[in-house]
């Protein structure tokens, strides 16, 4: 491995076994980072387990000069999460970055949307984000306290479908969305720790969209450039998993392809006061109007 930005580093990658998590993982080891490698080997649904995907990854990180170790510990679980922690801890013996990554998806019309399809995915999207970062925070709380001030930083991730919305996944989207309003609360609560929380909604062929994006993922583009590979959207985690990005924090980005969009959240747009209270009449009147001179929001993914 070269001497990159992530030199002298210790990240952990949450579902790193495949995909998106897979391809991060490589490329923070590519960039000097000695990775903690966490995935339960589950299958697209969340069903079943295996340590063998997480091990290989960690065997192509060492041929290639690289350091990893692998956890299968399920990180939407306290102990799991703790365990994360401390496997790094114990490992290499610091953490300086923390990538959730981990999901599955359980796709339904909201009305065929069972109970326990949508725990399961909240579950793990959501609660997989809040626990790893929880005790990774508690871990760099008390850093910071015995003067040892870190240059933490987690990269959260979001999706498209968290932040328009799309049909057939009111589950994902909805943790997504959570992850989202997780990610600005953990940026402005870990700052005075030295902690740095962005998000990222990235677009790539991977296990879970390879049916959601199947008509745009078929081929590379000519002159070789993979549109759709989810090694695309890695050096952008990997420079908000560095030091490099100082002073970056509660952002969301989207990342696809050679494109990187600096998404712009929930801001005030027209408004109007009428210093008393509105009639029913006159509220949806004012609304009416507000909505006229508003943009208009930007279609949910599936509409028609």
């Amino acid at each position: 491995m070269t001497t990159g930005i992530c030199t002298g580093r210790v990240a952990v990658v949450t579902g790193a076994g495949r995909g998106l998590g897979r391809a991060h993982a490589l490329a923070l080891a590519a960039e000097g980072a000695k990775v903690v490698v966490n995935d339960l080997g589950v299958g697209l649904d969340g069903t079943g387990g295996a340590a063998g995907p997480a091990q290989q990854v960690v065997e192509e990180i060492r041929a290639l000069g690289g350091d990893a170790v692998a956890h299968g510990g399920d990180i939407a679980t306290t102990d799991g999460a703790a365990s994360l922690i401390a496997t790094a801890l114990d490992a290499f013996g610091r953490l300086d970055t923390l990538v959730n990554n981990a999901g599955f998806l359980r796709d339904r019309m909201l009305i065929n949307l069972d109970e326990d399809d949508w725990d399961a995915v909240v579950r793990v999207h959501l609660k997989g984000h809040f626990l790893p970062l929880k005790h990774a925070g508690a871990h760099w709380r008390s850093e910071a306290k015995a003067g040892r001030t870190p240059a933490a930083r987690v990269v959260n991730t979001s999706s498209g479908a968290g932040l328009l919305g799309s049909v057939g996944q009111g589950n994902y989207s909805a943790a997504k969305a959570g992850i989202v309003g997780l990610t600005l609360v953990a940026a402005a609560e870990m700052a005075r720790y030295g902690v740095q929380v962005n998000a990222i909604a990235p677009a790539a062929r991977t296990r879970m969209t390879e049916q959601t994006f199947a008509d745009t993922m078929a081929a590379p583009e000519e002159g070789g450039f993979d549109a759709m590979a989810p090694e695309n959207v890695s050096p952008l985690v990997v420079w908000l998993g560095s030091a490099a990005c100082a002073g970056v924090t509660g952002r969301v980005f989207e990342a696809e392809a050679g494109r990187i969009t600096v998404m712009e959240g929930w801001r005030p747009g027209p408004t109007a006061d009428k210093g008393a209270r509105w009639t029913p009449a006159e509220a949806g009147e004012t609304a009416l109007k507000l909505l006229a001179d508003s943009e208009p929001p930007q279609p949910v993914y599936g509409a028609r």
